[in-house]
């Protein structure tokens, strides 16, 4: 059995944590064992999961910059006492030009892994962005969610070169496949009644463009009062959320879910995901939106490669009227009355192709 070391910040859901875990359930752990450095030591999401399944969590210090020769030290020392790790595979990019050459010297092939398209704004995206620069120089190898997502943060030159891979975001679709039965129970259960309802799923996070998100709302919920917003996530953009709703006043037709496991039932209770992110590694619950059936209306920050049905349309979120229109116009119902819904495209998400790509590329490594 080989141990494969993945860098994450966290293990709470979110789309490189949920994306290293579907893979993990799905890999053969008889040869392959994911373990974990992670940068907080705080019980999260997927910690008991993790245990369970036989991975082991290891807890370092956030980069602050002040404390670069500590961790320098740290990653030296941890790689000295664990030479059972021959690959590290990194989905953190911020201080990863720190580790990897000291992955390197310690004789393991590293492999560092694009979220993402944007570091955001301000001094922390500038200072992010000359540490991530490196990275394309020393990687043994190139991973990307999409081919934006390896342009953005390892150039042209990388991406098109034989190091660098593509690895879809992938998931069960047999869990996401439509289901009447599923919909009326978690519709009984969120109390949706005969509701249109809309849903986004995604972190509070300025990425995902929430102050957009509940403008757009506000806009439909005037044209059709007989709407609901499901809003599926958590971060640190609660409160702000919170008061722009109490602010709108619809308080009683947007629902905070929380973080959740359940998502494929939330889905077959919408009738539309709404997903206006400034900027997208690649999207992936748009592709879950579409594998259980719903349109989805995106950003034209998210990538194209994200439209695998004919029901996935993206708009400029410079446009709100255009983006109301739409969202009236796509629903469940138009989409049933339509007959448009061709589901054969997702299968080339499903979890089992990319778990045999990568334990393919891990074992050949």
């Amino acid at each position: 059995m080989i141990r494969i070391l993945h860098v994450l910040g966290g293990l709470d859901r979110g789309g490189a944590e949920t994306m290293v875990m579907n893979l993990y359930r799905a890999i053969d752990r008889s040869q392959i064992q994911f373990d974990f450095i992670t940068h907080t030591d705080r019980h999260q999401a997927y910690t008991d999961e993790i245990l369970k399944l036989g991975g082991k969590i290891y807890y370092f210090p956030k980069f602050k910059g002040i404390n670069f020769l500590q961790v320098k030290k740290l990653w030296t020392k941890f790689f000295k006492e664990h030479p059972e790790y021959k690959i590290l595979h990194s989905h953190v990019r911020s201080y990863a030009s720190l580790y990897l050459p000291i992955a390197k010297k310690a004789g393991l092939k590293t492999i560092i892994h694009s979220h993402s398209t944007s570091n955001g704004k301000g001094l922390s995206s500038f200072v992010k962005r000359l540490m991530q620069f490196p990275l394309r120089y020393q990687a043994d190898y190139f991973f990307g969610c999409s081919k934006e997502a390896g342009e953005w943060l390892f150039g042209k030159k990388v991406v098109e070169s034989p190091k660098y891979h593509i690895l879809r975001n992938a998931i069960d679709t047999e869990k996401y496949k439509f289901s009447e039965e599923s919909r009326a129970q978690y519709r009984e259960k969120l109390n949706l009644g005969n509701k249109l309802t809309y849903v986004h799923i995604g972190r509070f996070h300025p990425s995902k463009n929430h102050p957009f998100l509940l403008n757009l709302f506000a806009e439909i919920h005037k044209r059709n009062p007989d709407t609901v917003l499901l809003l599926v996530g958590d971060g640190p953009l609660r409160s702000s959320i919170r008061t722009q709703i109490e602010e709108l006043r619809l308080q009683e037709s947007v629902m905070l879910l929380g973080s959740r496991d359940d998502i494929p039932g939330i889905l077959h209770a919408a009738d539309c995901l709404l997903f206006p992110s400034l900027w997208e590694g690649f999207g992936m619950v748009a592709v879950e939106a579409q594998a259980a059936g719903l349109p989805c209306i995106c950003s034209d920050m998210v990538p194209s490669s994200v439209k695998v049905t004919d029901f996935c349309y993206f708009i400029s979120t410079d446009d709100l009227l255009a983006w109301v229109d739409m969202s009236l116009q796509n629903t469940r119902l138009a989409l049933l009355l339509q007959n448009k819904s061709k589901l054969d495209e997702i299968e080339k998400f499903d979890i089992n192709k990319s778990v045999a790509e990568l334990q393919t590329f891990y074992l050949s490594v």
